[in-house]
């Protein structure tokens, strides 16, 4: 009996350390793939930079500078920017933007 306690403990230990934390993970990373739109801006697991154009049943396609390419969902790993986070950093910046006026340094000098 005593030798069933360390065994057991280390069995839970495991249990809690490495496969739980895994679940999450994979949790999180399959709720990702699935809540992908059209407009979000991703990354594939091959560092491909792109923004979703359309979704299909398992696939979905990237438009990445200008050429349109097909990738399986489960090849996105990061989604950086969301469809409607896009619009809204869009307004932000289009509002934000001043012109600076430009010195000639020549004048400066005088």
């Amino acid at each position: 009996m005593a030798m069933l306690i360390p065994l057991l403990l280390m069995i839970v230990l495991f249990y809690f350390l490495l496969i739980r934390p895994q679940q999450k993970r994979q949790k999180e990373v399959t709720s990702m793939q699935s809540g992908l739109s059209k407009g979000d801006k991703i990354i594939t697991i091959g560092g491909l930079h792109g923004t979703v154009v359309a979704i299909e049943d398992g696939n979905i396609v990237l438009d990445c500078a200008g050429s349109e390419l097909t990738f399986d969902r489960n090849a996105v790993r990061t989604v950086l920017a969301k469809a409607d986070a896009v619009e809204e950093v869009v307004e932000v910046e289009e509002t934000e933007v001043e012109e600076t006026p430009t010195t000639d340094v020549d004048t400066e000098k005088k």
